[in-house]
């Protein structure tokens, strides 16, 4: 069973930035794609970011391109989401989640870390 913690939230003034991490435990790490999640209240929860097993292939969401990079370093067993500039809609829950590489469902889930961007 594959455990996830994220951490790095907080709250921050626009056009600042934040470094959120995902580390993970009980699985092998590099058997694993991992995204990057976030749920704004009242909204849905979206897929922000994700990258395969050992980082050469990202996905972001056109709302973030530019702003936010995601990555990961397999010996710490850890994923990153470094966000730039960032806005008030950025205001969400972040979550990060993993699943194995050959599988479409994203099985583990952590958390949350909640980020607040004021004005």
């Amino acid at each position: 069973q594959v455990q996830l913690v994220e951490s790095g939230g907080g709250l921050v003034q626009a056009g600042t930035s934040l470094r959120l991490s995902c580390v993970a435990s009980g699985g092998t790490y590099s058997s694993l794609a991992v995204g990057w999640f976030r749920q704004a209240p009242g909204k849905e929860r979206v897929r922000v970011a994700n990258t395969n097993r050992d980082g050469t292939s990202t996905y972001l969401a056109d709302s973030v391109k530019g702003r936010f990079t995601i990555s990961r370093d397999n010996a710490k067993n850890t994923a990153y989401l470094q966000m730039n500039n960032l806005k008030p809609e950025d205001t969400a829950v972040y979550s990060c989640a993993a699943r194995h590489w050959l599988s479409t469902t994203w099985t583990y889930w952590g958390q949350g870390t909640q980020v607040t961007v004021s004005s």
